[in-house]
């Protein structure tokens, strides 16, 4: 075998992780310079995007230090059967590329992932290897983010929490049998266990001892985990059902969804083609109801039949339209509850509504200012001096917010 220099494993090992959704974005066209105009690429792999509470937005080295894996997961480019080229950094490759990145102020941060190589435990202690060298021997202070292996020996996994800024485990799909019949290897009850012990001992780490010390911080930018969507069958309602349970039990920071990609030589049992991006983006909006606007799940899956979001418009204005006798609601006196279900206004333009109106009554303009879409609110509200009329019962209500149809083609 041809040893491959370290370029050659990080084109490698960085296109390879971009199928982690856990610190990345999708649905943006392609766009580059290698045609020799214009500066900067969207579409390469290697360097990601996060942010931080504080909406800073933070650079992060995407790499795998190996896509050679012992699992043979039917959807994973990666999969022990597949025919794709494979390549492994050190431990110490892995070291000097993150701070060789940082010096150069291209990064902020690590996020590490990696193919299952020998066994779980032998993995997890070397991305171990790979933190505790960053911060014990290069004093690293930046961001790192651990994709954790769940049947790695729970000391490992501490270890791992000591380290790294996030945790994540990814439980691979919206439901167990999906898991099953998809990626028979792992086990969703183990997933399960290794998120619990993580919640755990970040609750312990925030402790005081009888002596008033704090123990060491555990994970300070807490867990969270990916699902693939569009593999397998599951509708949209077990998908952010499947979410739900998650945050409650494991106090997740984020849930990533990840649109499947359909690969090579892959299973029959697989689909062919990828869903659309529109779905993956739909659910991040819906989890967002779920998390900061107080919608319950039944709220936002009923409102199809099939269980499933509506595509064309986002999943506040599929309620509102669906509830118009809710509405038009009063700006100026409505309820924090029900302002936040308006479409076009965020916790932000509800909290300023919620502040101005103790001193003065508030008109259409002034929503404006403050932040709201009123392309979308203004069917929706009563403001001083603006009223909607039949705006809001109005048959062609919907159409003014789905897109245009277009004329498809043969070719």
């Amino acid at each position: 075998m041809v040893q491959k220099t370290l370029n050659q494993k990080l084109a490698i090992l960085s296109d390879a992780a971009k199928y982690d959704a856990s610190c990345a974005s999708s649905g943006s066209s392609k766009r580059d310079s290698r045609d020799g105009k214009g500066l900067g690429s969207n579409d390469g792999a290697g360097i990601c995007h996060a942010y931080a509470p504080d909406g800073r937005c933070i650079s992060l080295l995407k790499i795998l230090m190996t896509n050679f894996c012992i699992y043979d997961c039917s959807y994973c480019i990666n999969r022990v059967s597949s025919n794709v080229e494979r390549a492994r950094f050190t431990v110490d490759e892995v070291v000097k590329l993150t701070i060789e990145f940082y010096r150069r102020n291209y990064i902020e941060g690590l996020f590490l992932s990696s193919g299952v190589i020998r066994s779980p435990d032998d993995t997890m202690a070397e991305m171990v290897l790979i933190a505790r060298k960053l911060r014990e021997e290069e004093n690293f202070r930046g961001y790192i983010h651990l994709k954790t292996i769940p049947d790695a020996a729970p000391e490992l996994i501490a270890q791992a929490g000591l380290l790294a800024d996030r945790l994540s485990i990814n439980v691979e799909l919206p439901t167990d049998a999906a898991v099953s019949q998809y990626a028979p290897e792992k086990k969703p009850e183990q997933i399960r266990r290794a998120m619990a012990d993580v919640r755990l001992r970040k609750d312990a780490a925030k402790e005081k001892s009888h002596t008033g010390r704090r123990p060491p911080r555990f994970a300070p930018a807490g867990q969270s985990t990916q699902m693939i969507i569009g593999a397998d069958g599951s509708n949209d309602a077990a998908v952010l059902g499947q979410s739900t349970r998650l945050y409650s039990s494991y106090k997740l920071k984020r849930v990533y969804y990840s649109a499947f990609s359909p690969i090579p030589d892959s299973s029959a049992k697989l689909p062919l083609i990828r869903p659309p991006l529109e779905r993956e983006h739909r659910l991040y909006q819906a989890d967002w109801l779920l998390r900061f606007y107080d919608f319950r799940l039944d709220e936002i899956t009923s409102v199809t039949k099939d269980g499933n979001l509506d595509l064309e418009v986002d999943p506040k204005l599929a309620w509102a339209l669906v509830h118009r006798s809710v509405f038009p609601l009063d700006v100026n006196r409505a309820s924090k509850e029900m302002l936040l279900r308006v479409p076009g206004f965020g916790v932000k333009t509800v909290n300023r509504i919620l502040t101005t109106r103790r001193h003065r009554a508030l008109r259409y303009e002034d929503i404006a200012r403050m932040g709201g879409s009123m392309k979308k609110a203004r069917a929706f509200i009563v403001a001083d001096g603006w009223s909607p009329g039949a705006l809001t019962d109005s048959a062609d209500l919907r159409a003014r917010f789905t897109p245009p149809p277009k004329q498809l083609t043969l070719f």
